[in-house]
């Protein structure tokens, strides 16, 4: 648990390893330099033998976790960011499958969505996510919730660790890396409560959207993921990171949308659905331009 100035968060996080039913494993806390009372907040829970806390001086997302994959002892490593939390049964489900599936490098879990209070929000029902040699989809889309994930300690040694060039979108790389070796599993529950709506997120999905987009086409050229994924997925992987971020900025900064619907365009496996976002977020702006328009000049007849 990499975490940072999120005290007011963080003992949901621990209790909900504290009540896991699965009780044979280590929590490793690694604050990275926070300027709020998380020193503070950790500290009832040292108490227990299986707690161990570390102080950093603000060495980024990707050190602080790699540090505490280094700081770790046991065979399986799993992830939980400081704002989520677990269900009881969730390293319980997650390692019987590992038990039974030796050739299995990563297992992951649904997960279902809180509020900055806790509070749950409903989300949209989806299908299974895939499972065995998941490259080609993983590529299209990251379906594996970084903090409902567990992966086997060899893994590190072979792919290598988190990227500290990245930012954001860590998780997003390091999978893919895995992905060209080893087989994912799931668990078919939410076994992960993962708090939204906190934070700048159109700011952060921009951000986020680009940095995945650099990782793709790293993947691609300097992990020999071209060769592969065949040329459609990549194509998809590409057009479809661009109409997410178009769809979800559409609503608040439809111009911003429009910019990345013609980003789209650039690829013809989904050159229908960027004509149709690119149609319906242009529609907005001019709705948004004539709504300005008749404001201003209900001001001006005051």
């Amino acid at each position: 648990m990499a975490a940072k100035n999120y005290a007011r968060f963080l003992p949901e996080a621990v209790e909900s390893v504290l009540a896991q039913t699965f009780t044979d494993w280590e929590l490793v806390v690694v604050d990275d330099g926070s300027s709020d009372h998380t020193p503070d907040a950790v500290r009832p829970y040292l108490a227990d033998h299986r707690m161990r806390y570390f102080r950093s001086d603000a060495l980024g997302q990707p050190r602080a976790k790699n540090l505490g994959i280094a700081l770790s002892r046991a065979k399986l490593v799993a992830f939980l960011d400081a704002d989520d939390a677990w269900e009881p049964t969730k390293l319980e489900k997650q390692l019987a499958l590992f038990d039974a599936k030796p050739d299995v490098g990563v297992v992951f879990c649904k997960r279902s969505l809180m509020d900055e209070q806790g509070k749950t929000v409903p989300v949209k029902r989806v299908g299974e996510p895939p499972r065995g040699l998941v490259l080609s989809e993983l590529f299209t889309q990251n379906f594996v919730c970084f903090s409902s994930a567990v992966a086997r300690r060899e893994v590190f040694s072979h792919v290598g660790r988190f990227d500290p060039q990245w930012d954001l979108s860590i998780d997003y790389d390091l999978w893919l890396r895995v992905a060209k070796f080893y087989r994912f599993d799931f668990v078919n529950e939410a076994l992960v409560r993962y708090r939204t709506g906190h934070g700048n997120l159109s700011k952060k999905l921009r951000d986020r959207v680009d940095t995945a987009l650099s990782i793709m086409h790293r993947a691609g050229t300097r992990y020999g993921i071209g060769d592969e994924v065949a040329p459609g997925v990549i194509a998809d992987g590409y057009a479809s990171t661009c109409h997410t971020i178009g769809y979800t900025m559409r609503p608040s900064e439809p111009a911003v949308a429009v910019r990345w619907y013609l980003r789209g365009l650039k690829w013809p496996a989904r050159r229908f659905v960027s004509l149709k976002g690119l149609a319906a977020s242009a529609a907005a702006v001019v709705r948004g331009k004539r709504a300005k328009g008749s404001a201003e000049n209900a001001t001006e007849n005051l």
